[in-house]
């Protein structure tokens, strides 16, 4: 254990210098910073000067604007936000414990399993656990691995990846075929074969140039030597891309379920053969969930199972597709 280590964990270090620390950083003031934590200024600036004699390093510098953190202080406070994280963590999950049939469930989602596994899932928790409290947040896969990885959500609904990511678990739940979207009132909708040619001829949305579906559907593209159009929005929000295929003559690469309940939006009768999504859940293998999160995996376990044969329907439609199309 070197020198700074053990002064760490020497008993001088508090959680009230976790705290400060985190507020500073968010106010970017010490005296908004101590208003936020109804003490004053000497008494802030006092268990900053303990801090820092503990760490032996400078966090924060003053400037005509406040306070900024030095490169010490920017990385003690992410350790700290992690550390805050699981005290938070550990405090519901004693509380849910204590009390079963409350607390609270917080389900990161992406745009895979969103707009029917979780909805599902979540009508079917809330009916057997109505006191439980269902949190859902939104973000890109790699957001959402951190929030996980600290603790601020309990388990991840959407695209697995292979292998998992370092640390974490998943539960397969079901697969999800990717295919051609447009709106209702597009030249395509309603034509009982549609050829990959005749997408190259309408703009396209596609997911970032970091996604793995991105790079699936390029590959997928290339190899029938059809190259990606110019005129391309990029975007994952369901919302905005609803509007544009609705609006406009988009073309989109969607989940399928995301489109086939929907009468404004049309699947269009097209093979994308071999891109599919494996649907599942992600926890962090370090952490144990509480009682609540469990039983909402076995929800979620529960309203996969039409949404597998909703798919096994699409495959063979998707083979007489390909088959009438063929040469």
């Amino acid at each position: 254990m070197n020198g700074r280590e053990s002064r760490l964990l020497d008993g001088r270090l508090k959680i009230r210098h976790l705290v400060l620390v985190q507020t500073l950083t968010q106010h970017q003031s010490i005296v908004a910073a101590a208003n936020a934590l109804h003490v004053t200024q000497p008494v802030l600036t006092r268990r900053l000067r303990e801090l820092e004699e503990i760490l032996g390093v400078t966090l924060f510098e003053r400037t005509s604007r406040g306070v900024t953190p030095t490169e010490f202080g920017a990385a003690f406070v992410e350790h700290s936000c992690a550390v805050l994280a699981q005290i938070s963590q550990a405090a519901r999950h004693l509380d849910e414990i204590a009390d079963a049939r409350r607390g609270r469930v917080i389900v990161g989602s992406h745009l895979v399993g969103a707009n029917l596994l979780v909805p599902r899932a979540i009508a079917a928790f809330k009916a057997q656990s109505p006191l439980v409290t269902v949190v859902t947040r939104e973000g890109t896969p790699e957001s959402l691995l951190l929030e996980l990885e600290s603790g601020q959500v309990d388990l991840i609904v959407g695209r697995l990846t292979s292998p998992p990511p370092a640390g974490m678990t998943q539960r397969h739940l079901y697969h999800e075929p990717i295919t051609a979207v447009v709106g209702a009132q597009h030249a395509l909708a309603g034509r009982a074969a549609v050829r990959s040619e005749d997408l190259s001829e309408h703009p396209w949305i596609l997911p970032g140039p970091e996604t793995v579906l991105r790079r699936e559907l390029e590959e997928y593209f290339l190899s029938r030597r059809i190259s990606v159009p110019q005129n391309v929005v990029e975007s994952t929000a369901f919302l905005t891309v609803r509007q544009l295929l609705i609006d406009g003559d988009f073309v989109a690469f969607l989940p399928t379920l995301i489109a086939q309940e929907d009468e404004r939006l049309t699947v269009l009768d097209i093979g994308l053969a071999g891109i599919r999504q494996t649907v599942g859940a992600t926890m962090s293998t370090g952490r144990r969930l509480n009682p609540a999160s469990l039983a909402f995996i076995f929800c979620l376990v529960r309203a996969a199972g039409p949404l597998e044969a909703a798919r096994r329907v699409h495959d063979t439609r998707t083979a007489e597709a390909v088959e009438r199309i063929s040469p």
